[in-house]
């Protein structure tokens, strides 16, 4: 029996034309028409969403047993679902990260300029300005997309996607037919929908939810923030946010099939189904898709039976009419099998089947695939007739369940291909179709909603067509994750921010295609909106670049085959190459002046761009240490106040200084350093500018064995560093302190000796304490160990103890005061050792011609006054603590009536020491004075300021210069020597070390200079022999030997209760070491101002003191005393005139003549030839004068000299020469020279700081005139004595050869 296709009247019932009335898009999920069902309702807890009609993502469907299903709509919320066959841990599965996004901003307060009026929160600014650091933003998701691109991905956008629905069939009594739930069940899922083009399904599922569908592997980019998400239900949609939106739209991320569907609620169950999971990783949504799943009738079947007919039409009806009447007689073979149990054969050469689908392979085809093969109804007879037999579908057996099912979905599908078929405009001409059971409704509309992509909530067209169809921005509106077609400013701008937040590590890519687009703007002449110009901008001054800013950035610094580097920038070039490539093009940008500080910028702007694009911290680090801010060099020097030819030793102590000194100015001072260091090129600033530490000169060669070592620097110890090297010389002092390193002073026991055996022994005039004596042992230990370090250390120089500088910079007095001062205020910390007190200056007296040592500036270079009230144990004969200090004592007295009446031998008890200073100073220009009643107490200290301490520099309290430096190691050095299990010691002892080899001792003589003086007092001459260890000699003016510095010394009037007297000195003992320090701070009265004498002094390799001595022939004394009279008045006669007050006069006079003979810009003057001759006589009068004082001057002095030629018998060798440098008594650097005794007596040695080096002899002794580096101090041995030994170091061959 053959089945007839025409048999079923029901099957051709035509549709109305209510049927085919266009669709409003649903808003949401889009319910069917109501169809009266004769199936009783299903319970709900028996299918997925049961309230609503059924088809696909509404399909009711039958689940296997105990799995529970529910509708697959937007859940707002939801727990986790418990009976899941495979437990899962959200927790874990899910990955949730550690890192909390709002650790750095706010979540919706971000604040970033203009940019901020596009609602986006969760921008980490620290992420985004190191976003070429991978440590930062590590758990950053990766990049994302917007829903409308998104939407394109889920599917191809020019297929739609379909929610098929089916209606209930005609009824039938025939014997299997399908129910509603197999019905619903020949959907593949409740949340699949229908792609016509491909004839097959896509499982799409949108939910906000706070628990995610188990994972079924790790990914290489983290998942978004967990618990970031669960914040925000939703990123769109009225009544979300409440406040207003945090961010413009959802920002997806994509990971490729994440979930497994088979382990979904409900399940997909028709295989192994693998989804992709997109994240919004500012909100709960997420969304889940598959790719096709294949219909029953693969594609290539469905067009090509479709294209055979619409190639082969029937006669009586269009192709697509065709088409559809074949497809319907399709559709009528599987509903005739399953719902009419049609069993019948269908023959398909007879005429009615033929021209209803026709026969050909495609035809063949398909019915083969549904389960209707092709037999031979007449087999064993010659002639043949090919039928298709219907499948079994008796759901009792496997064959028939398997083929029902097949033909249940096959009825489905082609269902739904027809409904979506007959949706198109095309005519069928007046082809009336069958009426179908299966309705399709466009799902676009609702999950482009769902996701956030509906024009309703992203608008279309906004793009300028002329943008909208350049092709060269396809890639870069995909790279930032948007459409052209939904371009809006605002998206614009929020795409490029959630891109570079969400993945940093490509920041510069995104700005590349943001610049891209925006500059393609321009380039066609579009108007850019205001917002993308600030964006553009904000993000340039963030150093956001292109390839072409970083190719640009190459050739700025020479890279490239036509730079000055002549190499391409590659990943072979290393940081260092680069770092110098940078270096070397700002040093040559100061080639042109003009357009330096624009030419350095840009490369600045290039290493940093360099840096970032290759993550190199090391460039970072070069950049962020050396761009500066664009201080010129000359600016740079003017700011650390040093001249162009400044040494990089004396530049950096200069920098310290500066920087302790103006502490405000620190930045200022380093970007000075930092520019001097780049105009030189120099890799020891830039070391020190890095770490903090000075590496030393690197042009020093190595040193060999028996070279000195030198000493590095603690911070601004340097004169600290010259004076222990010159200790470390002098032979007897050295194995003195040797002698003693392996004394333990944790040992020495306080109650071994007692107050007794304190005062039987004196240290410079006074008693010392237990604290002084467990002090100077610290420090004499401390100081064995640096010698033994200086003797056998290989390394070419030596660290000191930050301890022993301490002690030695530090006296006890100080530590004493400065533990007060922190009882009673919190700031006891002043400055370091080479930089200027900034305490109030206590009162001082100045002598008739001294020079202001004591000046109110204080100085490293002179004196400085010292409190003489002490809280130590004093003995009350010998008040002052060392002949330093008892020399400034004789400063400190004031012209009150007490004084006036003092006895001139309490003053030659304090006083030992003067100086001179030609031409004395006008006496109306004294300092004002104080009443030492009123003094004799310290005036109260005004509040310190207080310091930050620092490792690199040195701060032990009060300033010092370095005589009272030396003063104090001195004595801390004989203190630590004492005996207390021997005899009583005084002051005249010369057991002591520091007394045999630095003590002399000197007669002081006062006598009036006034009959009026002699009335007050009952003798006129007083004498008094004292101890001294320096002779000091003030430098005032050019033109001076030391001899003649010395003569002042030796003989000088000085003011004493308002009465001048002259004090004579003259030496009764001399010592082996004779310490002359010249002092070269003066006192300018016009200004107030302290100043350094860059004066030069001539001195040689010996010096003879026998003019000097107490012991010198009388006449000779008597006949040198007038001459050096005379010399000084005719000295000062050349002063006055070249150098006074409007000095040089020779000059004026002639200038004036000049003028007033020639000048004819004031015609109201007319020239008077009288008084210009008169002027020229008196300028030639005053030339005159000035030659004969010369000349004088000249002859005074060798006749000076011829005196004493023959009296050598106290003959001194040069031993040792101080140097300051610089151009301020405040600051400066300092090192020493020191003659290789006693057996290289014509090499010398250079001791600068770490760096130590043979020098040649003229250096030492050559004429300093316009150098700042001047001497300070000269030390010359005793001719003869073998007190120096310059070079001590330990022989490795010594013990070989024994």
């Amino acid at each position: 029996m053959t089945q007839d296709t025409g048999s079923s009247p029901g099957l051709r019932r035509r549709a109305t034309t209510a049927d085919k009335s266009p669709q409003t898009p649903p808003q949401s999920r889009p319910s069917p028409e109501a169809t009266t069902s004769s199936h009783k309702p299903i319970d709900p807890a028996s299918f997925y969403g049961s309230s609503q009609a059924p088809g696909s993502s509404h399909t009711a469907y039958i689940p296997p047993e105990k799995s529970p299903f529910r509708e697959p709509e937007l859940v707002m919320d939801e727990e986790p679902i418990p009976a899941d066959p495979t437990p899962w841990d959200p927790s874990n599965a899910w990955g949730e990260s550690n890192v909390d996004w709002d650790a750095a901003v706010n979540w919706g307060d971000t604040d970033m300029g203009s940019i901020r009026k596009v609602p986006i929160d969760g921008r980490d600014e620290n992420e985004e300005l190191h976003w070429y650091d991978p440590v930062v933003h590590a758990a950053r998701p990766g990049p994302g997309v917007l829903p409308p691109l998104m939407a394109e991905m889920l599917h191809d956008p020019n297929h739609a996607l379909y929610s098929v629905i089916t209606q209930p069939h005609t009824p039938s009594t025939t014997s299997h037919v399908p129910s509603a739930d197999e019905l619903r069940a020949a959907i593949p899922h409740p949340n699949a929908y229908y792609c016509k083009e491909h004839n097959g399904w896509v499982f799409l599922q949108w939910k906000s939810s706070t628990v995610l569908p188990p994972l079924v592997k790790e990914f290489s980019t983290p998942l978004p923030d967990q618990a970031r998400r669960k914040r925000t239900v939703s990123c769109v949609g009225d009544g979300e946010q409440p406040f207003g939106p945090t961010n413009l739209t959802h920002h997806w991320h994509r990971y490729e099939k994440a979930v497994d569907a088979t382990k979904l609620n409900p399940p997909y169950t028709r295989g192994e189904l693998l989804l992709d999971l997109y994240l919004c990783c500012q909100c709960s949504l997420y969304c889940l898709v598959s790719d096709v799943i294949p219909g029953v009738i693969p594609t290539n079947l469905v067009d090509d039976f479709t294209r055979d007919k619409l190639s082969h039409p029937a006669i009586d009806k269009t192709p697509r009419a065709t088409v559809v009447a074949g497809w319907e007689t399709i559709l009528t073979v599987i509903d005739n099998r399953l719902w009419r149990d049609e069993q019948r054969s269908l023959p398909v050469g007879r005429p009615k089947f033929r021209s209803k689908v026709g026969w050909s392979p495609p035809v063949q085809q398909v019915f083969k695939t549904i389960g209707f093969p092709l037999q031979d109804l007449q087999q064993g007879q010659s002639a043949s007739e090919l039928a298709l037999q219907p499948p079994p579908i008796d759901p009792s057996t496997p064959e028939g369940k398997a083929s029902r099912t097949l033909l249940l979905r096959a009825w489905v599908e082609v269902g739904a291909w027809l409904t979506v078929y007959q949706k198109s405009k095309d005519s069928l001409g007046g082809y009336n179709p069958m009426v179908l059971f299966v309705k399709a409704e466009s799902a676009r509309d609702m999950y482009q909603v769902g996701i956030g992509a509906h024009v309703s909530q992203i608008p279309r067209g906004l793009l300028p067509p002329v943008l909208s169809n350049h092709t060269g921005l396809e890639n870069a509106w995909k790279i930032l994750g948007m459409t052209p077609s939904t371009y809006s400013p605002e998206l614009l701008i929020f795409a490029y921010l959630a891109q570079c937040r969400c993945d940093p590590a490509n920041t510069m890519t995104y700005f590349t295609h943001l610049y891209a687009i925006i500059n393609t703007m321009i380039q066609l002449g579009q108007n850019v909106p205001s917002e993308l110009q600030t964006l553009i901008v904000e993000e340039r001054s963030r150093f956001r670049f292109t390839p072409d800013d970083l190719s640009e950035a190459a050739k700025i610094l020479g890279f490239g085959r036509d730079g000055e580097v002549k190499v391409e920038l590659d990943n072979e070039v290393d940081d260092d190459f680069i770092a110098q490539a940078w270096r070397s093009a700002r040093q040559r940008a100061w080639q042109d002046p003009s357009n330096a500080a624009n030419r350095r910028a840009k490369l600045n702007d290039a290493l940093r761009l360099i840096a970032e694009h290759r993550g190199s911290e090391k460039l970072l680090k070069v950049w962020s240490d050396e761009k500066g801010s664009g201080m010129s060099p000359d600016t740079a020097y003017t700011t650390l106040e040093v001249p162009r030819d400044v040494d990089e030793t004396m530049l950096l102590t200069v920098y310290s200084m500066r920087v302790e000194d103006q502490p405000s100015q620190a930045e200022r001072m380093r970007e000075a350093l930092s520019v001097i260091a780049e105009v030189t090129n120099s890799d020891r600033l830039r070391q020190f500018l890095a770490t903090g530490q000075d590496p030393g000169d690197t042009s020093v060669t190595s040193t060999t064995p028996d070279m000195p070592r030198g000493l590095n620097q603690l911070g601004n110890t340097c004169y600290l560093n010259s004076l222990l090297q010159y200790f470390y010389t002098i032979k007897d002092l050295r194995e003195a302190i040797i002698s003693i390193a392996q004394a333990d002073t944790k040992a020495l026991d306080e109650s071994k000796f007692t107050d007794d055996d304190l005062k039987r022994h004196r240290v410079g005039g006074r008693l010392v304490t237990r604290r002084e004596i467990m002090r100077s042992k610290k420090f004499v230990n401390l100081l064995a160990g640096l010698f033994f370090n200086m003797e056998y250390c290989e390394n070419p120089a030596i660290t000191p103890e930050i301890e022993l500088a301490k002690l030695a910079l530090v006296t006890t007095q100080d530590e004493e005061e400065d533990e007060v001062d922190k009882a009673g205020t919190d700031s006891s910390n002043d400055t370091d050792a080479t930089l200027v007190d900034d305490l109030a200056p206590r009162p001082t007296y100045d002598r008739v011609s001294s020079s202001p040592l004591q000046s109110p500036t204080g100085s490293v270079l002179g004196k400085r006054s010292r409190d003489l009230d002490s809280s130590m144990e004093v003995d009350a004969s010998a008040p002052v603590a060392s002949p330093s200090e008892r020399m400034e004592a004789a400063k400190t007295l004031t012209s009150s009536p007490t004084h006036q009446a003092q006895d001139a031998t309490e003053f030659l008890e304090d006083a030992i020491a003067s100086s001179s200073k030609l031409p004395p100073p006008e006496p109306s220009a004294d300092v004002e004075m104080k009443d030492e009643s009123q003094a004799s107490k310290a005036p109260p200290l005004p509040p310190r300021k207080p310091r930050q301490t620092d490792d690199s520099v040195m701060m032990f309290g009060r300033q010092h210069d370095v005589s009272e430096c030396m003063d104090n190691c001195m004595f801390q050095i004989e203190t630590a020597l004492l005996d207390f299990q021997g005899k009583e010691t005084s002051d005249d002892d010369k057991t002591s070390p520091i007394k045999r080899l630095f003590y002399g001792k000197k007669k002081q003589r006062l006598t009036s200079l006034s009959p009026v003086d002699d009335a007050l007092h009952q003798s006129s001459i007083h004498e008094k022999e004292d101890l001294f260890s320096h002779l000091h000699v003030n430098v005032a003016d050019e033109g001076f030997d030391l001899y003649d510095g010395l003569a002042r010394y030796f003989d000088d009037v000085v003011e004493l209760g308002g009465q001048k007297k002259r004090m004579e000195v003259s030496l009764v003992d001399l010592p082996p070491l004779l310490q002359i320090q010249l002092q070269r701070v003066q006192f300018n009265r016009e200004t107030q101002q302290a100043y350094k004498s860059q004066a030069y002094v001539k001195f040689g390799e010996t010096i003879y003191m026998d003019r000097f001595l107490d012991s010198a022939n009388p006449e000779k004394k008597a006949r040198s005393k007038e001459i050096q009279a005379e010399l000084s008045a005719a000295r000062d006669r050349v002063y006055k005139l070249t150098q006074g007050k409007h000095a040089p006069f020779a000059s004026a006079l002639k200038n004036t003549a000049d003028f007033l003979s020639s000048q004819t810009v004031l015609p109201d003057i007319s020239s008077d030839e009288a008084l210009v001759t008169s002027l020229r006589k008196d300028e030639a009068l005053v030339t005159e004068q000035l030659q004969q004082e010369r000349e004088k001057t000249v002859r005074l002095k060798q006749q000076l000299e011829d005196l004493w030629k023959d009296d050598t018998s106290a003959a001194y060798e040069l031993t040792s020469v101080f140097i300051h440098r610089g151009s301020s008594p405040s600051w400066g650097h300092y090192f020493f020279y020191s003659r290789n005794l006693p057996n290289h007596p014509d090499s010398w040695f250079k001791y600068n700081d770490s760096d130590v080096t043979a020098v040649a002899k003229d250096e030492v002794l050559a004429d300093t005139t316009g150098s700042t580096a001047n001497p300070y101090m000269l030390v010359f041995v005793r001719k003869g004595c073998n007190a120096i030994e310059t070079v001590h170091r330990f022989n490795p061959e010594s013990i070989e050869d024994a």
